[in-house]
């Protein structure tokens, strides 16, 4: 039997606190907005059992395709629908259970609201007794329809009030630059989880951000003991604050770079000037001798052009944390500063490059020997 066992779940204890919480306010909330609805003294039942499945799934797992509000509002609504319509079409109480669920849950893959706790609600029709027979249709509004939204309004405050996402979206992230990265598409994913051919409990968009974080956390291993200060340029070409646009300009031009820091008198990096900077406020034309050659209003010093919001990264800092900053956030040029902040070198994408094969080529060697 233990071989039947679950795999354990990693979730820390302040996430467990969280969850009861909102399950026990939840359901709380849940039964005093629907007596208030209907009045004490309605023979209505003010609180049915499957919602307290489908707390489970709002508060313990908010991330879940199946706890969006979409799939607790449209399950429950069409799977109550789906059960009253079979009882009263059925007289046998055990054959309308019986095509209920399934039905229910036909019902909830078409509308694309799978919520497992449905079945529940279903059944519940069914089987409620002379209570629930007696509402006829009208049990789909209430109870069913007054606890699902009640619940699912419950569970946005509480996430909200908590600092938690939900509804969940998945992580948004530079898909083109992460699908070049990892060497598959979101084609490829959807194409994968098709073969698969079972319902996951699980966003497409996650899986790939999920598998993503992983790359990263792989290149941190192989990678490990290879810092900034191992592949960054020293010699690198500064500006201050005070330089003349053309004079940066002119340096971009010289030594074929495309970012120069902006430093002051204490070698402090307080921005970085781009080529972009020049394009976006220079007053640019391209000179007829010299094509490509930007011109610049007289006067104009880099402290006009510069941006003052610079990425910047550590001597110490493994290079790869530097990965998802070159091929998601379109950098490719990095300041490595010390720990107060003094320009001690640049760190670009070939630099990257150069440090990754030198970290293989070793590796390969050293397994080789």
């Amino acid at each position: 039997m233990l071989r039947c066992a679950p795999a354990a779940i990693h979730i820390n204890n302040k996430e467990r606190l969280r969850s009861c919480l909102g399950a026990l306010l939840g359901i709380a909330l849940t039964a005093g907005l629907t007596r208030l609805a209907v009045g004490a003294n309605s023979s209505l039942p003010l609180l049915l059992a499957p919602m307290g499945a489908s707390a489970v799934l709002l508060f313990a797992v908010p991330a879940s395709p199946l706890s969006q509000p979409w799939s607790i509002i449209g399950g429950n609504l069409v799977s109550a629908l789906v059960g009253v319509a079979c009882v009263r079409a059925v007289g046998d109480s055990m054959v309308a259970a019986t095509m209920a669920v399934p039905l229910a849950i036909a019902a909830m893959f078409s509308l694309r609201c799978v919520h497992p706790p449905s079945g529940a609600v279903a059944l519940t029709a069914v089987l409620g007794g002379a209570t629930v027979h007696g509402l006829g249709y009208g049990f789909v509004l209430a109870p069913v329809g007054l606890n699902s939204v009640a619940l699912l309004a419950s569970a946005l405050v509480y996430h909200r009030l908590t600092g938690h996402r939900y509804p969940h979206r998945a992580a948004s992230s530079a898909a083109p630059a992460a699908e070049r990265r990892t060497g598959f598409t979101r084609a490829d994913l959807e194409e994968a989880l098709a073969q698969h051919g079972e319902m996951l409990d699980v966003e497409a968009e996650d899986l790939q951000t999920l598998f993503n974080e992983v790359e990263i956390r792989a290149y941190r291993r192989h990678m490990e003991n290879l810092f900034c200060a191992d592949v960054m340029t020293t010699a690198a070409r500064t500006v201050r604050p005070e330089t003349t646009a053309d004079a940066a300009w002119n340096l971009l031009r010289e030594h074929q770079i495309k970012a120069l820091p902006v430093i002051d008198d204490e070698q402090r990096v307080i921005g970085i000037v781009t080529q972009t900077d020049f394009v976006v406020h220079a007053h640019a034309h391209a000179c007829a001798e010299l094509p490509g050659t930007v011109r610049l209003r007289p006067r104009v010093l880099v402290r006009d052009i510069m941006s003052a919001e610079v990425k910047t990264a550590h001597l110490l800092q493994p290079i790869s944390e530097l990965v998802p900053m070159f091929a998601s956030y379109g950098h490719h040029h990095l300041p490595v500063v010390d720990t107060a902040n003094r320009l001690r070198g640049m760190v670009t994408q070939a630099n990257l490059v150069a440090g990754l094969y030198q970290k293989s080529l070793d590796q390969m060697i050293a397994r080789a020997a």
